[in-house]
């Protein structure tokens, strides 16, 4: 279960699954609050059901009649164990189980707790407390739910990302000759947490001494007119491309060739992995669980969240020695493939769930 099927990391993660769980054992059933978005098509061209509970607000009588909806769904189809993979669904769809005695319920922490909305992380904390199990996607997240509630440390299950590098790989670069343009770059929500301001003033410096850059920032959100108004303080709008949020991201990561993740709080972060499983020379900040991805100096560079000068510095060090940029791309792609392919993750998801029921 997920709000909606649209953008987001949590709406990736579920279609991913849904889509390649072995159907000898299991059969998916996809519930939500809102069914429109590009991955209902998706799930709905593989043959996945898709339910919507319509709940409007924890508030009002949509609840009580989105319970209803999910108790006759879940008797009719002989469900046997719901996995949530946001707050809003950990929230209904954790009380909603336990309401109609359905075991076992698996929430989701897929972000770090200080993302959640104040107002709804009261809800949050009981989903946690009356989950059967708490799948996170890093062991920092494990780490910080075990030091925020001690009891739930034998019922967490780190469940890393996979990237499905079937799609997400490696293609010919370009920037391999001091003509060529090289382009940094990112792709994510442009929402204030992922700080790419910083992308931007530290281009900004980079630029300075290499001019035959370009920064690619592709996503939609908040944060777009703020970030252009930027550009265009530091004078380098002329140098920088804003495009949407695209359902195909694969040929925008071929484009780039330094990818950067300038983050304040990240999880486990997709795009990232996307990034290096396509060949990327990344760089991220050191939050959260993507230390957990790049091993800094080998396959990739860390800077300190919030500093411009270091990311800067970062750039500097992969642009000046064109070798060391494609080494790091290389072992990028490699460790991506190796330790962290879809078939992984999909295994260790359907290992969780025998185990639980």
């Amino acid at each position: 279960m997920v709000r909606e099927l649209g953008i987001g990391g949590c709406e990736r993660d579920l279609t991913k699954l849904a889509r390649r769980l072995d159907r000898s054992r299991f059969q998916p059933h996809v519930g939500c609050f809102r069914d429109n978005g590009f991955r209902a098509e998706e799930l709905r061209n593989a043959g996945v059901p898709i339910v919507r509970f319509p709940v409007t607000s924890f508030r009002s009588p949509s609840l009580v009649r989105a319970i209803a909806v999910f108790r006759n769904y879940i008797q009719e189809h002989k469900i046997r164990l719901v996995h949530t993979l946001d707050v809003p669904t950990n929230i209904f769809g954790i009380a909603s189980a336990r309401i109609s005695g359905l075991r076992p319920a698996i929430a989701s922490q897929l972000w770090f707790l200080n993302t959640i909305p104040r107002q709804l992380w009261t809800l949050h904390r009981l989903s946690m407390r009356f989950a059967d199990a708490v799948v996170v996607n890093s062991d920092a997240v494990r780490s910080q739910l075990a030091a925020e509630n001690k009891k739930l440390a034998d019922r967490v299950f780190v469940s890393h990302n996979g990237v499905e590098t079937d799609i997400f790989y490696p293609a010919p670069r370009t920037g391999n000759s001091a003509a060529e343009t090289i382009v940094i770059g990112s792709v994510c929500a442009l929402r204030p947490e992922k700080r790419l301001d910083l992308l931007i003033e530290a281009f900004a410096q980079v630029r300075k001494k290499f001019t035959a850059t370009k920064l690619l920032i592709v996503g939609s959100g908040e944060m777009r007119a703020a970030l252009e108004r930027r550009s265009e303080e530091l004078g380098i709008r002329g140098h920088c491309e804003f495009q949407p949020a695209q359902l195909n991201v694969v040929p925008w990561m071929h484009a780039i060739d330094v990818f950067v993740v300038s983050s304040e709080s990240e999880s486990f972060p997709n795009a990232l992995l996307e990034a290096m499983a396509c060949g990327c020379c990344v760089i991220g900040s050191n939050v959260g669980g993507i230390p957990e991805l790049i091993e800094s100096g080998e396959s990739g560079l860390l800077f300190e969240p919030g500093s411009a000068s270091e990311l800067s510095d970062r750039l500097f060090t992969v642009l000046n020695d064109a070798s060391l940029r494609k080494r790091l791309a290389s072992q990028a792609a490699q460790r991506a493939r190796d330790q962290f392919s879809i078939e992984r993750a999909i295994a260790r998801m359907e290992q969780i769930y025998n185990s639980l029921l």
